[in-house]
């Protein structure tokens, strides 16, 4: 009786990941909820989002993603969720970002991509933009106001107040506000 209940709890589990799964990526990242109210439906789920503009089509991939003030998610972008994604205050997401929290150790030689998940948070901070097709890696903080170029690979934090592009992202300039 005891594996049984077991198992029963464990494909309960299961089927609320799922439903919630459905729910934030099927029915609330759709084109019938308006991109100026999708906030309110991802907070009433219990993700710590602010008031915001998120475009239909994206992927969050649990609760312990965080959406700042004034932020902008476009169309397409994956919020993984492994680990924690905490976006600032007035950051701005091109088209078809991924955000990654998650990978893999290297396996054996039978399977290489088998290992154990190895997870690290990521921090966009307040005022960054972050360029159409931008792939930001596990661990990385990109720091106050910078910029990520488009279809840049950003494996390394990014400074304040910096540009960065290229795969893999280099830093091309300062930005000094006067």
């Amino acid at each position: 009786m005891g594996k049984l209940r077991k198992r029963a709890g464990l494909l309960w589990m299961l089927g609320k990941r799922r439903l919630f799964n459905i729910w934030l990526n099927a029915i609330v990242a759709s084109e019938f909820v308006p991109e100026h109210a999708r906030w309110m439906l991802l907070r009433a789920s219990g993700l710590r989002v602010e008031r915001c503009l998120i475009d239909s089509g994206g992927y969050i991939g649990s609760r312990r993603i965080q959406i700042g003030r004034g932020s902008s998610i476009n169309r397409g972008v994956f919020l993984d969720g492994s680990d924690r994604v905490i976006i600032g205050r007035n950051v701005s997401f091109g088209m078809n970002v991924l955000v990654i929290t998650g990978s893999h150790e290297e396996g054996g030689p039978e399977h290489r991509g088998g290992g154990p998940l190895s997870t690290a948070p990521v921090r966009i901070e307040d005022g960054a933009w972050i360029g159409a097709a931008s792939v930001i890696l596990p661990g990385v903080t990109v720091g106050r106001g910078a910029i990520v170029a488009s279809a840049s690979l950003v494996m390394k934090d990014v400074a304040p107040n910096t540009v960065v592009m290229g795969n893999p992202a280099r830093v091309v300039r300062r930005i000094d506000d006067e």
